[in-house]
């Protein structure tokens, strides 16, 4: 099996953390190839761009595109295409959700990267995501209501759940805009996601946007 995986460097290091089998071929790009050669390939990863490209061009192919917030039902893309979580700190993980209708071949095209797959429903952030956003957004809570500094918070989330990074370290890694934007279109159906006001502050700060 032939896999593409479009990717920029920190994708790729995390991607390769976890051995690919040795049967596995595999190219890394930061572009796409020449369309004449992607028939060449049996499956795409898609995680630095996917928006530019016709979805149609890549019918018959397995495609998995990093998209968090939009799902494929919203997007109208072809039952070929699946959805993951390529947030920075969740590539390395040994297993992955994908979101798709269709989950024929996914385990077997998961094998060659030497990681799991879990079906999850094609809904705003997947699983993972939407944790972590929500943990996030509890921290900056406490943060306004001056519960806790954003070290002590982030230390005592790590001593206590045992995750890899707290949540404020979180949202530095991913990208403060990522999570505010996951959550404000979670909030759409649910009051339990709107944002905490300090979100919104350092959201605002950070991008001049008037909120």
């Amino acid at each position: 099996m032939e896999i593409f995986i479009l990717a920029d460097e920190d994708q790729k290091s995390e991607i390769l953390s976890i051995s690919p089998t040795d049967k596995a071929s595999i190219t890394f790009a930061s572009n796409m190839p020449e369309e004449n050669d992607w028939k060449n390939y049996d499956a795409f990863f898609l995680l630095s761009y996917y928006r530019q490209i016709n979805p149609s061009k890549l019918a018959g192919k397995r495609v998995y595109i990093n998209e968090v917030n939009t799902t494929l039902a919203e997007l109208n893309f072809p039952d070929n295409f699946c959805r993951i979580n390529g947030w920075k700190g969740f590539l390395k993980r040994p297993v992955w959700e994908v979101a798709t209708s269709k989950p024929q071949k996914n385990e077997e095209i998961f094998h060659f990267l030497n990681r799991k797959v879990i079906l999850v429903k094609d809904e705003p952030g997947l699983i993972s995501a939407r944790v972590i956003s929500m943990i996030v957004n509890e921290a900056f809570f406490a943060l306004g209501e001056k519960v806790s500094s954003e070290k002590e918070i982030d230390m005592a989330m790590k001593l206590g759940t045992n995750y890899p990074y707290g949540p404020f370290e979180w949202a530095k890694k991913i990208g403060i805009e990522k999570i505010y934007d996951l959550l404000k279109k979670l909030s759409e159906k649910e009051d339990r996601y709107i944002q905490a006001p300090a979100l919104k502050k350092i959201y605002s700060e950070t991008f001049g946007m008037n909120l």
